[in-house]
């Protein structure tokens, strides 16, 4: 999981900065031509490890899963690896459909087997509100979910266990960060990139 995450965590940095690149170029420019072409391969990369981590979840880790938090964990997981897919194609519906029903189903299992401050709750819920934002431009969705999520964990801080406290406040304090971005772009009216957990380990 590492592995993938690293992998495609530089992947989804470079498409980022070719497309600023691209946006910033001349329309005749050759420059132009050679920075998307090389955006298509980035995004051709991305979308084949996204493919095989998604086809590995589906095929073999979540059939097999036992505990609810490898249920969460993977679900989640698949929900992220869809939603990188997502940010190189942004008009592919299916991708954006499978991302969030994976998002879904694991918020479901969440809500019902893990307390609000479990580090794997509370990254699921940065993970899928940034979803809400970026993917789908549902700013409110993604502040109401982000925000339930902080204001739950904040009531059960106090039990908050000590072996997860420092991966828990950190996350508290990215939806934090993140309700603050959204709450001021949307006042400027002008988009904001939420942080998110990437594709994180179980461990």
């Amino acid at each position: 999981s590492v592995a993938y995450k690293n992998v495609v965590g530089s992947k989804r940095s470079a498409y980022r900065v070719l497309l600023g690149l691209e946006q910033k170029a001349d329309g005749s420019d050759l420059r132009k031509q050679l920075i998307t072409e090389y955006k298509k391969t980035v995004r051709g990369e991305l979308d084949a490890i996204c493919t095989e981590v998604t086809d590995l979840l589906e095929g073999s880790l979540i059939p097999h899963a036992s505990s609810s938090e490898s249920k969460i964990f993977y679900h989640k997981m698949k929900g992220d690896y869809f939603r990188y897919m997502a940010e190189v194609a942004p008009a592919d519906k299916d991708v954006i459909k499978k991302s969030k029903d994976a998002y879904e189903t694991a918020f479901d299992i969440a809500k019902e087997e893990l307390a609000p401050t479990h580090p794997i709750r509370l990254g699921l819920a940065l993970n899928f509100s940034v979803f809400h934002y970026e993917i789908c431009n549902e700013s409110k969705e993604a502040c109401d979910l982000a925000k339930e999520a902080f204001d739950a964990a904040i009531a059960e801080l106090d039990n908050l266990k000590e072996d997860s406290y420092k991966d828990s406040t950190l996350i508290m304090q990215l939806l934090r960060d993140n309700l603050t971005l959204w709450t001021s772009a949307d006042t400027a009216d002008d988009g904001a990139e939420g942080a998110d957990e990437g594709a994180g380990d179980p461990n």
